[in-house]
Protein backbone atom coordinates (compact mmCIF):
# COMPACT_ATOMS: atom_id res chain seq x y z
CA UNK A 1 0.00 0.00 0.00
CA UNK A 2 1.31 3.47 -0.81
CA UNK A 3 0.36 6.85 0.30
CA UNK A 4 0.16 10.29 0.01
CA UNK A 5 3.20 12.58 0.81
CA UNK A 6 2.60 15.77 2.62
CA UNK A 7 4.58 18.69 1.71
CA UNK A 8 7.70 19.00 3.50
CA UNK A 9 6.16 22.63 4.88
CA UNK A 10 3.35 20.75 6.53
CA UNK A 11 6.14 18.07 8.22
CA UNK A 12 8.21 21.02 9.39
CA UNK A 13 5.36 22.85 10.61
CA UNK A 14 4.51 19.92 13.00
CA UNK A 15 7.76 19.30 13.47
CA UNK A 16 8.32 22.72 15.63
CA UNK A 17 4.78 21.51 18.06
CA UNK A 18 5.63 19.56 21.39
CA UNK A 19 3.59 16.45 21.16
CA UNK A 20 1.22 17.95 23.81
CA UNK A 21 -0.15 20.36 21.51
CA UNK A 22 -0.81 17.83 18.80
CA UNK A 23 -2.28 15.97 21.66
CA UNK A 24 -4.51 18.51 22.75
CA UNK A 25 -5.65 19.21 18.76
CA UNK A 26 -6.77 16.03 18.73
CA UNK A 27 -8.74 16.02 21.83
CA UNK A 28 -10.25 18.84 20.36
CA UNK A 29 -11.10 17.01 17.01
CA UNK A 30 -12.85 13.79 18.78
CA UNK A 31 -9.38 12.12 17.79
CA UNK A 32 -7.69 9.48 19.66
CA UNK A 33 -3.99 9.46 18.31
CA UNK A 34 -2.11 9.46 21.82
CA UNK A 35 -0.81 6.06 22.18
CA UNK A 36 -0.14 4.95 25.93
CA UNK A 37 3.31 3.09 27.22
CA UNK A 38 5.82 3.95 24.82
CA UNK A 39 9.17 5.66 26.09
CA UNK A 40 11.82 7.03 24.20
CA UNK A 41 15.33 5.02 24.17
CA UNK A 42 17.11 8.61 23.65
CA UNK A 43 15.74 11.34 26.05
CA UNK A 44 15.74 14.96 24.45
CA UNK A 45 14.34 13.66 20.83
CA UNK A 46 11.65 14.69 18.45
CA UNK A 47 10.55 13.44 15.78
CA UNK A 48 7.88 13.72 12.97
CA UNK A 49 6.84 12.26 10.06
CA UNK A 50 4.53 9.53 8.05
CA UNK A 51 4.19 6.24 9.23
CA UNK A 52 5.65 3.04 7.04
CA UNK A 53 4.16 0.39 8.82
CA UNK A 54 5.11 -3.15 9.70
CA UNK A 55 2.87 -5.76 11.34
CA UNK A 56 4.41 -8.71 13.31
CA UNK A 57 2.47 -12.39 13.86
CA UNK A 58 4.38 -15.04 16.87
CA UNK A 59 6.20 -17.47 14.50
CA UNK A 60 3.72 -20.39 13.32
CA UNK A 61 4.53 -24.10 11.74
CA UNK A 62 5.31 -22.12 8.60
CA UNK A 63 8.10 -20.25 9.94
CA UNK A 64 9.00 -16.93 8.48
CA UNK A 65 11.53 -14.28 9.33
CA UNK A 66 11.96 -10.88 10.92
CA UNK A 67 12.18 -9.49 7.65
CA UNK A 68 14.09 -7.07 5.45
CA UNK A 69 11.65 -3.73 5.38
CA UNK A 70 13.97 -0.76 5.50
CA UNK A 71 14.13 -0.17 1.71
CA UNK A 72 10.06 1.30 2.40
CA UNK A 73 11.57 4.15 4.50
CA UNK A 74 12.91 6.92 3.33
CA UNK A 75 14.37 10.00 4.52
CA UNK A 76 12.11 11.53 7.40
CA UNK A 77 10.06 8.26 7.62
CA UNK A 78 8.98 6.84 10.84
CA UNK A 79 8.98 3.04 10.81
CA UNK A 80 6.32 1.90 13.10
CA UNK A 81 6.20 -1.64 14.75
CA UNK A 82 3.10 -3.60 15.47
CA UNK A 83 4.60 -6.42 17.49
CA UNK A 84 1.59 -6.79 19.75
CA UNK A 85 3.49 -5.39 22.64
CA UNK A 86 5.58 -8.37 23.31
CA UNK A 87 7.77 -7.90 25.86
CA UNK A 88 9.49 -11.23 25.75
CA UNK A 89 11.77 -10.65 22.16
CA UNK A 90 12.75 -7.43 20.33
CA UNK A 91 11.94 -6.91 16.81
CA UNK A 92 14.51 -4.02 16.43
CA UNK A 93 18.14 -3.72 16.89
CA UNK A 94 21.90 -2.19 16.10
CA UNK A 95 22.05 -3.47 12.55
CA UNK A 96 18.74 -2.00 12.03
CA UNK A 97 19.61 1.33 13.41
CA UNK A 98 22.89 1.73 11.63
CA UNK A 99 21.16 0.95 8.34
CA UNK A 100 18.19 3.69 9.05
CA UNK A 101 20.34 6.40 10.30
CA UNK A 102 21.84 6.26 7.35
CA UNK A 103 18.73 6.46 4.87
CA UNK A 104 17.96 9.60 7.05
CA UNK A 105 14.93 7.53 8.77
CA UNK A 106 13.07 9.65 11.54
CA UNK A 107 13.01 7.16 13.83
CA UNK A 108 10.78 3.90 15.36
CA UNK A 109 7.86 3.39 17.27
CA UNK A 110 7.60 -0.33 18.37
CA UNK A 111 4.59 -1.80 20.18
CA UNK A 112 7.24 -4.15 21.86
CA UNK A 113 10.75 -4.06 22.89
CA UNK A 114 14.12 -3.77 21.60
CA UNK A 115 18.13 -4.19 22.58
CA UNK A 116 21.03 -2.52 21.61
CA UNK A 117 20.26 0.70 23.21
CA UNK A 118 23.40 1.89 23.86
CA UNK A 119 23.96 1.53 19.86
CA UNK A 120 21.31 3.72 19.37
CA UNK A 121 22.28 6.13 21.74
CA UNK A 122 25.37 6.66 19.99
CA UNK A 123 24.08 6.98 16.87
CA UNK A 124 22.20 9.67 17.82
CA UNK A 125 18.84 7.76 16.60
CA UNK A 126 15.36 7.78 18.39
CA UNK A 127 13.30 5.11 19.11
CA UNK A 128 10.40 4.81 21.33
CA UNK A 129 9.12 1.42 23.00
CA UNK A 130 7.62 -0.57 25.87
CA UNK A 131 11.27 -1.53 27.03
CA UNK A 132 14.36 -2.50 26.38
CA UNK A 133 15.35 -6.84 26.35
CA UNK A 134 18.10 -8.12 24.73
CA UNK A 135 16.32 -11.87 23.76
CA UNK A 136 16.26 -11.87 19.87
CA UNK A 137 12.91 -12.16 17.92
CA UNK A 138 14.24 -14.13 15.21
CA UNK A 139 12.65 -17.53 15.35
CA UNK A 140 10.08 -16.21 17.62
CA UNK A 141 8.19 -13.70 15.31
CA UNK A 142 7.48 -13.31 11.76
CA UNK A 143 7.00 -10.19 9.84
CA UNK A 144 3.69 -10.80 8.45
CA UNK A 145 2.78 -8.15 6.63
CA UNK A 146 4.51 -3.97 5.22
CA UNK A 147 2.49 -0.66 4.82
CA UNK A 148 -1.31 -2.06 6.18
CA UNK A 149 -2.89 -0.91 9.35
CA UNK A 150 -1.65 -1.78 12.75
CA UNK A 151 -1.77 -0.51 16.22
CA UNK A 152 -0.09 0.74 19.01
CA UNK A 153 -1.18 0.24 21.76
CA UNK A 154 -5.10 0.97 21.45
CA UNK A 155 -4.52 3.40 18.30
CA UNK A 156 -4.86 2.66 14.62
CA UNK A 157 -1.97 3.83 12.71
CA UNK A 158 -2.27 3.77 8.62
CA UNK A 159 0.48 4.05 6.20
CA UNK A 160 1.41 7.08 5.87
CA UNK A 161 -0.21 8.72 9.00
CA UNK A 162 1.88 11.59 10.80
CA UNK A 163 3.97 10.33 13.85
CA UNK A 164 4.49 12.92 16.08
CA UNK A 165 6.89 11.78 19.18
CA UNK A 166 8.99 13.77 22.01
CA UNK A 167 9.72 12.93 25.38
CA UNK A 168 6.35 13.58 26.58
CA UNK A 169 4.53 10.99 24.30
CA UNK A 170 3.82 9.52 21.14
CA UNK A 171 0.67 11.07 18.78
CA UNK A 172 -0.33 9.16 15.59
CA UNK A 173 -2.47 12.10 13.72
CA UNK A 174 -4.12 10.09 10.58
CA UNK A 175 -3.27 11.43 7.07
CA UNK A 176 -7.12 12.74 6.61
CA UNK A 177 -6.90 15.19 9.24
CA UNK A 178 -3.21 15.92 9.49
CA UNK A 179 -4.04 19.69 8.32
CA UNK A 180 -6.60 20.00 10.49
CA UNK A 181 -4.84 18.94 13.74
CA UNK A 182 -1.80 20.82 12.61
CA UNK A 183 -3.89 24.31 12.52
CA UNK A 184 -5.54 23.48 15.84
CA UNK A 185 -1.94 22.49 17.28
CA UNK A 186 -0.56 25.95 16.13
CA UNK A 187 -3.53 28.23 17.44
CA UNK A 188 -3.18 26.62 20.63
CA UNK A 189 0.75 26.55 21.17
CA UNK A 190 -0.29 30.63 20.09
CA UNK A 191 -2.25 30.65 22.99
CA UNK A 192 -0.42 28.95 25.78
CA UNK A 193 2.68 31.41 24.79
CA UNK A 194 0.39 33.98 25.04
CA UNK A 195 0.00 32.70 28.84
CA UNK A 196 3.29 32.42 29.15
CA UNK A 197 4.08 35.90 28.18
CA UNK A 198 1.41 37.56 30.18
CA UNK A 199 2.46 35.47 33.43
CA UNK A 200 6.36 36.57 32.36
CA UNK A 201 4.59 40.25 32.03
CA UNK A 202 3.38 40.09 35.92
CA UNK A 203 0.13 39.30 35.15
CA UNK A 204 -1.89 36.54 37.79
CA UNK A 205 -2.12 32.81 36.12
CA UNK A 206 -5.66 32.47 36.63
CA UNK A 207 -6.68 35.52 34.69
CA UNK A 208 -4.07 35.09 31.75
CA UNK A 209 -5.79 31.73 31.58
CA UNK A 210 -9.19 33.01 31.60
CA UNK A 211 -7.53 35.91 28.82
CA UNK A 212 -7.03 32.93 26.59
CA UNK A 213 -9.49 30.66 27.40
CA UNK A 214 -6.78 27.85 28.63
CA UNK A 215 -9.53 25.37 29.95
CA UNK A 216 -11.02 25.05 26.95
CA UNK A 217 -8.14 24.84 24.22
CA UNK A 218 -8.92 20.89 23.95
CA UNK A 219 -12.65 21.03 24.39
CA UNK A 220 -14.38 19.72 21.53
CA UNK A 221 -17.02 22.51 20.18
CA UNK A 222 -15.60 25.18 22.18
CA UNK A 223 -14.16 28.28 21.10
Amino acid sequence: MSFDRLPADVLARFAKLPSSSVSDACDKLGIAGQVDGLKPMLQGARICGQAVTLRYLPVGPAGGTVGDFLHLAGKGDVVVIDNRGRLDCTVWGNILTEFAKARGVAGTVIDGVNRDVTESRDYGYPIWSRASHSRTGKDRVALDATNVPVVLGHVRVDPGDVICADDSCVVCVPLTRALDVLGVAESIEAKEELILQDIRAGLDLAEARRRHGYYALQTPGAG
